[in-house]
């Protein structure tokens, strides 16, 4: 009888727990959850850097494990560094097509100079085989143009 009366009073105390320890929540269906970030991602962890102004070369080369996509762009002035292919839709192939936007750095302000020539920036990305099962394209962007490989 102690028992019973032991249990019935754990029971109450948990009936006001929102926990799974509540028998009260055992059998509920479930729940809508609520994301805490939005949809589009935050504003601060968005890519901010310039595409290059031309993508002037571009070759894929095969390497162990899968290919090596090999882009050259015109920056939009001296001092742009940090050239990357930067993936669309996370790096899933969209109708057979791979898409990359060319992004490179802006210089700082202190080593830019005025009127420069535009700079040759030379990068390149690696994608596994795993990643390019039934890719037919891979097109690199830039501001005024686009180039396009086929496998």
């Amino acid at each position: 009888m102690t028992r019973i009366v032991f249990a019935l009073i754990v029971a109450a105390g948990l009936a006001g727990c929102g926990t799974y320890l509540n028998p009260m929540n055992w059998f509920k269906g479930g729940e809508e959850t609520v994301a805490l970030y939005p949809k589009e991602g935050f504003p601060e962890d968005a890519d901010h850097r310039p595409a290059v102004s031309q993508v002037v070369e571009l070759a894929i080369e095969r390497a162990s494990g899968g290919a090596i996509i090999r882009a050259a762009g015109l920056a939009p002035g001296p001092g742009y560094w940090n050239g990357e292919l930067v993936a669309e839709n996370e790096e899933y192939a969209v109708d057979g097509v791979l898409v990359y936007i060319f992004r490179v750095s802006q210089p700082d302000s202190r080593t830019a100079t005025e009127g420069g020539a535009a700079q040759k920036v030379i990068v390149g990305h690696f994608v596994s085989n795993a990643r390019l099962q039934g890719v037919k394209e891979v097109r690199v962007l830039g501001l005024e143009n686009a180039m396009s490989a086929r496998r």
